[in-house]
């Protein structure tokens, strides 16, 4: 079977970190070769991207900047792991992809989806996942979860219209995008969104197998 990327995207409080950890098991339990990574992150440069990203001092970056700094992020990722193991024919499992660019700095931050369009065929180099679980909650209930994890960083001090914007956009991409989006309700209990996520992961593996 050959490589594929995978993301998991939604919003604060939506449970990815512990689904992330259950779909590498899931996956590499099948003899899958998995690489698993971060956005921003998952690179040296990523990481040191991801801090200054993050960090609740800086809040004076403005929306151009933080759009150019996330895909400085993803460039180095795509050039330096992803591209690199789909060669291989590995798979690639991400804690967010291109998608949250446009829920994030575009419905967040109100950047134009085709300056974003632009980046991604440049920056990002095209490349898309062949599956995106979308882990979504009602806006309130993510933040009362997010707010139990300790001091918010830059992105989780927004204030809540700004995430009603993010969630707005991932839905409507994922509804202009079915065949490559799983819509994953989490705001259930944990179990049950690790299960769906699970079988979401075994039915693309199933239309995977039946196509090659």
């Amino acid at each position: 079977m050959s490589g594929c990327l995978i993301s998991l995207e939604g919003g604060e409080g939506a449970g990815k970190s512990t689904v992330l950890a259950d779909l590498r098991a899931h996956i590499e339990a099948r003899g899958i070769v998995l690489r698993v990574t971060r956005e921003p992150g998952g690179t040296a440069l990523g990481e040191s991207i991801r801090d200054l990203v993050l960090d609740g001092s800086m809040q004076d970056v403005c929306a151009e900047s933080e759009l150019l700094l996330m895909f400085a992020a993803r460039a180095q990722l795509v050039r330096e792991l992803i591209r690199p193991a789909l060669e291989r024919g590995d798979w690639v499992l991400t804690d967010r992809f291109t998608d949250a660019s446009y829920a994030y700095q575009g419905g967040g931050r109100g950047q134009p989806k085709e300056r974003i369009a632009d980046l991604e065929r440049w920056a990002a180099d095209g490349l898309r996942p062949d599956l995106t679980l979308l882990l979504d909650l009602p806006v309130e209930m993510g933040r009362a979860r997010a707010d139990k994890r300790g001091v918010p960083d830059r992105i989780e001090s927004e204030q809540a219209e700004f995430f009603d914007r993010v969630r707005a956009s991932y839905r409507a991409r994922a509804e202009k995008e079915p065949g490559r989006f799983r819509i994953i309700d989490s705001s259930r209990e944990l179990a049950e969104v690790r299960d769906a996520a699970c079988a979401a992961i075994d039915q693309f593996m199933a239309a995977r197998s039946s196509a090659s």
